[in-house]
């Protein structure tokens, strides 16, 4: 499908500087990433984001940089739905498993199967539900595996005051 709307991340203010890079996800893995494969994980709303950063800590919130997004992308599949789910041969197992205690135990968690297999068919991210504590059914996230400034997996922040820093040294 093509996913096209305004997503949102809230940012540790360290890496604004650097908004649509996915490196920090990277560094060791998430849920629909391996360790090495720089994704982006944005919220579809405000609140998701909201609650993916602070984790169920919503009275003891770090400083974060909120931003928004504008995205225009192909090759998204929707794993919300049970038809979305069939037809990618992905289970809500997969989509749950709790990947942090697996990375924990230094397992390979299987959520990673999910990126492996999708990509592997030209996917260039996913729609999932969140998982962050205190999400509900319309908490959703867009995963992104393959995104740039130029359709056909365009992602821009919008930034038109030129707000966020081009570097760590250059906050205004």
């Amino acid at each position: 499908m093509r996913f096209v709307g305004t997503c949102y991340r809230a940012h540790d203010p360290r890496w604004s500087f650097k908004p649509t890079s996915g490196e920090g996800a990277a560094i060791r893995g998430a849920r629909f990433n391996p360790k090495g494969v720089p994704a982006l994980y944005l919220g579809l709303s405000i609140m998701t984001a909201i609650k993916e950063i602070s984790q169920g800590l919503p009275h003891r919130l770090d400083p974060t940089v909120l931003c928004s997004y504008d995205v225009d992308c192909d090759d998204v599949i929707d794993l919300t739905t049970e038809q979305g789910r069939a037809a990618a041969s992905v289970s809500v197992s997969e989509i749950a498993c709790d990947w942090a205690w697996a990375l924990a135990l230094g397992d390979r968690p299987v959520s990673w199967a999910i990126h492996d297999r999708l990509v592997s068919q030209g996917a260039a991210g996913i729609v999932v539900p969140s998982y962050a504590p205190g999400a509900d059914a319309e908490d959703r996230n867009l995963v992104l595996w393959d995104w740039g400034s130029a359709l056909p997996h365009q992602v821009e922040v919008f930034d038109p005051s030129g707000r966020l820093p081009r570097d760590q040294l250059s906050w205004r």
